[in-house]
């Protein structure tokens, strides 16, 4: 594994364990053994950081929707692919999750900075190479098929918040993973 790989696992393993507050350079050089300088060569700020994380993150959720729905014929086969394998991916780790999708959203103003031109065209590029997958798989007009992989999407992401939300306050659901994944997919595929 190359170095900015390692310092990227590294950081995402301090981020999971231990927090946002965790993620340092120094933290980071310590569990390596590696200087602070060392990781700041690779990785100068910690926005920059974070967004590699983000983008390891998307790339591999895009990875695994696209090839979820590879081969898939009917546009009900491969809703139900993207649902299960994306649900899957997510609630298999759901601190990943809440890293992806939730902490973003809590930073406080002042933390919150904008993502570079180069990062944003990254993330644009890997969603739509992910939404793209599905669109191509569904009937009728491509922009309305485009809208309808993203709304997908979205609705994978609230169910893997409720099971983040009933993780979180312990209290689970009454409900299977399993089986609301089944219900979500049903729900979203046309009678046939």
């Amino acid at each position: 594994m190359k170095t900015d790989e390692k310092i990227l696992k590294t950081a995402q393993a301090l981020l999971a364990s231990d927090g946002f507050g965790a993620v340092s350079f120094d933290a980071i050089g310590r569990s390596l053994g590696m200087s602070k300088q060392a990781v700041l060569y690779w990785y100068p700020s910690k926005k920059e950081l974070l967004a590699a994380m983000l983008g390891s993150w998307l790339a591999a959720e895009a990875d695994v929707a696209v090839a979820a729905v590879d081969g898939k014929d009917t546009p009900n086969a491969a809703i139900s692919a993207f649902v299960e394998a994306v649900a899957a991916f997510h609630l298999g780790d759901l601190d990943r999750f809440r890293m992806m999708y939730l902490a973003p959203q809590t930073l406080k103003i002042g933390m919150q900075v904008p993502l570079e031109t180069r990062t944003l065209d990254q993330v644009h590029a890997t969603t739509s190479r992910m939404y793209c997958a599905l669109a191509d798989r569904l009937a009728g007009d491509p922009l309305y098929a485009r809208q309808q992989a993203t709304s997908i999407h979205a609705a994978i992401l609230g169910l893997a918040l409720m099971f983040g939300l009933a993780d979180g306050i312990e209290d689970p659901l009454k409900h299977s993973q399993k089986d609301l994944i089944a219900a979500l997919a049903a729900r979203l595929t046309d009678p046939e």
